[in-house]
Formats: structure tokens, sequence, C-alpha cells
């Protein structure tokens, strides 16, 4: 019966390690949204322009695909800015 048991265990084990990190690190991100607010209106406006370029029934001109690879760059630019600014707070505090 343990053994039927054991990889069911572990995956939901496992499901809720993931789902911790990720708590922590939208957490850690809404933190420091808060201290750089032009970037996090900035990530908010790319993900807005990229759902819009998505669903938008035409191309821009032969423009779209590109705008939106490229947005999709920006916003995880940002993301990394944020994230190092957050891990460089964490070293100052230490």
């Amino acid at each position: 019966m343990i053994c039927k048991l054991l990889p069911t265990l572990l995956g939901v084990s496992f499901a809720s390690v993931i789902f911790s990190v990720q708590a922590l690190s939208q957490e850690t991100m809404g933190s420091e949204k808060a201290h750089h607010p032009r970037l996090a209106h900035a990530i908010h406006a790319l993900e807005g322009a990229i759902q819009y370029m998505e669903a938008a029934p035409h191309d821009f001109g032969g423009h779209k695909a590109q705008a939106i690879q490229e947005s999709r760059q920006a916003l995880e630019q940002l993301k990394l800015a944020l994230q190092y600014r957050e891990q460089a707070d964490n070293q100052r505090r230490k």
C-alpha cells in the first residue's frame, strides 16, 4: 500500500515546494515593484501590449511578430533588473 502511495506523496510534496518557491519569488518581486514604481509600470504596460498584439487580428504592417518577441525580451530584462536590485538590497542588509 505504501509503495503505491509513495509516488503520489512525492509528487504532492514536490508540487508544494515549487508553489512555495514561486510564492516567495512573487512576494519579493512585489516588494521590489513597490520600491521601483516606474519599472513596475513598464512591466505592466509591456504585458498589456503583448496581450493586445497577440489578440489583434492584423499584423501591424508586418511588425507584430518582432514587436511581440522584443517586448517579451524587454519584459524579461525588466524582471531581471528587479531581481538584481532585490539581491543587491539583501546583500547590503547582511
